[in-house]
């Protein structure tokens, strides 16, 4: 019989269907599971590192399971996690690895570093030259993206150079560092889900925008559909998993005609819509990975 594994699972909301879905498989293989508001907690260095949260030290932890919220909030998570890693607390994504997924800019420099294919993009300040980012990611039909954000959020089609421009002079006048990439316009508002768990592909999806819309995310009315990805393909996310520091992680493909690119890599994938999607147990899959963590 396995050990019991005793899990501190942070989390913003414990009603989300994710944090649902891991206590319940948790607690289906009778593991205690313990939801932290982990913005609500702090940490104390010195000669025994503590996480304090309501007044009162967790400890007595095997591991630490993290749903980091994307944006401002997941420095702190990291730090979190960070901290437990410092306590001797084994993580299923390091704190390292949750920092380097929550900005998307850093996240494509360790792709690029790893020799992964990515869309080509333009990173630019606030005061940047905006003709030259046009020009370096091939020109209009451009998207602008957040440095942080999940779900679409943020992110605007520039579909002749006048519209690009205005878009990009709003993120400048905002005084806002943002993220030009090319538009691959061949996908046809299609990209592929794939969920990579300690180092093996465990389910896939094709996500599909909704007509008149170019995100495809299901947070954005997008549908989708099972779908059984190339070796190629299965390759390229474990690798991407991989550069970013990430055990379990979504990675965003696109299908383009110089083959498949990687979009993004995020550290907390949703697991309602793929579960649903594809049938795949995730969450179940992933205490077992967690287990074999804590070497139950």
């Amino acid at each position: 019989m396995l050990g019991r594994v005793r899990i501190c699972l942070l989390s913003r909301n414990p009603g989300a269907y994710s944090t649902q879905r891991l206590v319940a498989a948790a607690q289906a293989r009778r593991h205690s599971v313990l939801v932290v508001d982990y913005p609500r907690c702090h940490c104390l260095l010195g000669s025994v590192p503590l996480v304090v949260y309501g007044g009162h030290a967790l400890a007595g932890f095997d591991c630490v399971l993290p749903r980091i919220a994307s944006g401002p909030e997941a420095a702190w998570g990291a730090a979190i996690v960070g901290q437990f890693e410092t306590m001797g607390v084994a993580a299923l994504n390091a704190g390292q690895g949750i920092l380097c997924a929550a900005d998307k800019a850093r996240a494509l420099q360790a792709l690029v570093g790893a020799g992964l294919p990515v869309p080509r993009t333009a990173i630019g300040h606030a005061s940047a030259d905006k003709d030259l980012l046009l020009q370096e990611v091939g020109g209009p039909p451009v998207l602008l993206k957040p440095l942080f954000g999940t779900q679409g959020a943020g992110i605007k089609l520039g579909k002749t150079r006048q519209a690009a421009e205005r878009t990009i002079a709003a993120r400048q006048q905002a005084g806002s560092n943002f993220m030009l990439q090319e538009f691959i316009a061949e996908a046809g508002g299609k990209d592929l889900r794939l969920i990579v768990l300690a180092g093996r592909v465990i389910a896939a999806m094709q996500r599909v925008a909704r007509p008149g819309e170019f995100r495809s995310n299901l947070h954005r009315g997008g549908t989708s559909l099972p779908v059984q990805p190339s070796a190629a393909e299965k390759r390229l996310a474990r690798r991407a998993a991989a550069a970013v520091g990430l055990q379990f992680a979504g990675v965003d493909l696109i299908r383009s005609r110089r083959g498949p690119l990687v979009l993004e890599v995020n550290a907390s994938p949703g697991l309602e819509g793929i579960e649903a999607t594809t049938g795949v147990d995730i969450a179940g899959k992933v205490i077992c990975a967690m287990e074999r963590q804590c070497g139950t």
